[in-house]
């Protein structure tokens, strides 16, 4: 079997590559196992995870011909990652709808081309609702993006949807929580913040939290991300039915909660590095996010949370311990 990772160079698909190269198969039910024979990672460069199942390919994918390109005749399973990130997508429009909107449709219909139902995991986000919402958000309420990343991924997902229900894909969509603690250089998502309060005092730089302390997110670790997008990629279509966008599970927390866990974690020196300087542009878009989300139909499905912030903090610093150097 032949796999495509979009945004494979991305820290979320070096991540996904390894989990895959580490399994050697995957389980495409109602299929039985089946090894993975090789990946093609397309991204804007080349990542520095290596193997011999592992090809690279440097590319646009709002360029539709580069994107048929990536398919082979065994080529059975997608996932997409390739994006935007939200801060980038409302600071250029035009530039989110060629790889959030133009980028997504061109791998749906090159997908479809291969006359074979291919399997495709879609990364959305919880950016999807936003604005005057409900105290907790459930997978029945409707979402009401209020930020170009939001509105591109939403149509995305439905976009998934109808190419499913049209029997051209076998899709299923996962609104990921914003993903803390991100390693490396802080990136352009508005919501970047909640992994830099914890990343960079670790490291011994300061830092700016941008909103206020009490301000709430919904987030998830990287490695339960990765479990839950390997479980989403191998579940059956009857599990998913005909309504294919979920909701993942994730942890309620405040900023606060967050710095309580890294003195936790490192002491109170790293908490000396935190500044609070409030950004309005990033405020306008945190404040519309929901925080709180009912995922009882996702832990019905087997996906499952992390046990609390201090464990993701916790497994960032087992997972990088070449990235600690304030503690």
């Amino acid at each position: 079997m032949h796999m495509i990772v979009t945004g494979g160079s991305g820290f979320l698909g070096q991540q996904c590559i390894a989990s895959l190269l580490k399994a050697d198969s995957l389980e495409l039910a109602p299929e039985a196992s089946t090894p993975i024979r090789s990946i093609t990672a397309f991204d804007v460069a080349v990542g520095s995870l290596q193997h011999p199942k592992l090809h690279y390919v440097v590319g646009d994918i709002a360029d539709p011909h580069q994107v048929s390109a990536l398919f082979r005749e065994d080529s059975a399973a997608i996932i997409h990652l390739a994006a935007v990130v939200s801060g980038t997508a409302e600071a250029d429009f035009d530039l989110g709808m060629r790889v959030n909107l133009d980028g997504t449709r061109n791998l749906l219909q090159a997908a479809r081309a291969q006359n074979r139902l291919i399997r495709i995991l879609y990364a959305s986000s919880i950016a999807v609702f936003g604005g005057d919402l409900p105290a907790v958000v459930r997978d029945d309420t409707t979402p009401t993006p209020q930020g170009s990343y939001g509105i591109q991924k939403y149509m995305g997902e439905q976009l998934v949807q109808d190419y499913t229900r049209k029997g051209f894909i076998d899709g299923r969509s996962v609104r990921i929580p914003t993903v803390v603690v991100r390693p490396g250089k802080p990136n352009g998502a508005a919501s970047g913040f909640a992994s830099n309060i914890i990343r960079e005092p670790l490291a011994g730089r300061p830092v700016v939290l941008p909103v206020d302390a009490s301000t709430a997110m919904w987030v998830a670790s990287p490695r339960a991300v990765v479990k839950m997008l390997m479980h989403a990629l191998s579940l059956a279509p009857s599990a998913w039915g005909w309504h294919r966008a979920i909701n993942l599970p994730g942890l309620t927390v405040t900023m606060q909660e967050e710095l309580a866990a890294l003195e936790a974690v490192a002491g109170k020196k790293p908490l000396g590095l935190v500044q609070q300087q409030a950004d309005p542009a990033v405020l306008r878009l945190v404040n519309t996010w929901a925080a709180r989300f009912d995922t009882a139909r996702a832990l019905a499905m087997g996906f499952s949370p992390d046990q609390d912030f201090e464990t993701i903090v916790r497994a960032y610093v087992e997972d990088h311990p070449e990235a600690l150097g304030g503690t």
